[in-house]
């Protein structure tokens, strides 16, 4: 009996070693599903966005900078007011409270990053808008880090190698176009783009996505409203034509409604810095892009510094043990 004894002892501490090992296990797993989401979401709006700096070159001579992004938020506003019409009605207490925040974030996301790449798209080859572009991930870090977040070594690691690869893009595989006021231009892009960015992490938690995407939309049409005037008033306006509404389409349902969702949803799962990494994939996507519709070429540098930036997105990505 007493053997007995000692073997069913036995056997129920076995059970629950196995018992314990599974609940280790399970939790360490539980994470993957959110992050393969978030770096999917990422990627999608990173695709995305990259045919609205095609779009931005290719309408250069065609609508003013002001107006492009003008029209295009008062199209992604129509885009998603019948889904987030409701919910920013049942929140508006909340849209309230947290104007300030939103203002802020419509501001840097919304009014001044597109306007500011338009404006870029004027003198400035799509591809090398995408380069510059690419800089903005490091200021996700920067500021990421800043808040006390604990990048890690590979992250860090992938992070150098695709940096690496955008500056050499930049410096040794360009265009052949000198870098002027369009370059300016890009870089207060990036800058107000990966901080904005960066500033999602301090979303209000209780403000649901689509209210927070309808509530920027409007803030950011706003706040353009005296330029776009005064474009109106000095510029004139454009002819509306299949040339220049289907891309305006474009970048006012999918570049703006779709993409900014996904980002904004991708940040919130993954974070702003992991999320920066997946967006060194851009140069890539708009090289492709502008050499497809635009007629710009890549040579075998660039493909090198493309590849140096994928090796890079790949490994700060992937996810830790």
């Amino acid at each position: 009996m007493a053997v007995d004894a000692r073997k069913d002892a036995h056997q129920d501490a076995g059970r629950d070693t196995e018992r314990g090992a599974g609940e280790d296990i399970r939790p360490a797993a539980a994470p993957r599903r959110p992050a393969l989401v978030g770096l999917a979401l990422a990627a999608t709006a990173t695709v995305v966005w990259s045919g609205s700096f095609v779009t931005a070159r290719g309408l250069h001579d065609a609508v003013p900078p002001v107006q492009h992004a003008f029209w295009r938020w008062i199209i992604a506003l129509a885009a998603v007011a019948p889904f987030a019409s409701r919910a920013t009605w049942r929140q508006r207490q909340l849209v309230r409270r947290h104007l300030g925040f939103l203002t802020l974030a419509a501001l840097l996301g919304v009014t001044v990053y597109n306007t500011l790449v338009n404006q870029a798209g004027m003198t400035t080859p799509a591809g090398t808008m995408g380069m510059i572009m690419a800089a903005s991930p490091v200021l996700m870090a920067v500021i990421d880090r800043l808040g006390g977040t604990r990048l890690g070594a590979r992250r860090v690691t992938g992070l150098l190698i695709a940096c690496a690869g955008v500056l050499l893009l930049t410096v040794g595989g360009g265009s052949g176009t000198s870098l002027g006021a369009g370059a300016l231009w890009m870089a207060g892009a990036a800058v107000s783009f990966g901080t904005y960015s960066a500033l999602l992490r301090r979303r209000p938690a209780e403000l649901a996505g689509p209210v927070f995407l309808l509530s920027t939309f409007v803030l950011g049409a706003l706040l353009l409203a005296p330029v776009f005037a005064v474009s109106l008033a000095t510029q004139g306006g454009f002819r509306p034509t299949t040339g220049t509404v289907l891309p305006l389409l474009y970048v006012g349902v999918c570049s703006s409604a779709l993409a900014f969702f996904s980002w904004n949803r991708a940040v919130a799962l993954i974070g702003a810095t992991r999320a920066g990494i997946v967006y060194y994939l851009q140069p890539v996507c708009v090289a492709l892009l502008s050499a497809v519709l635009l007629g710009e070429s890549a040579g075998p540098l660039q493909w090198l510094c493309m590849a140096l930036i994928l090796g890079g997105v790949a490994l700060g990505a992937a996810r830790t043990r």
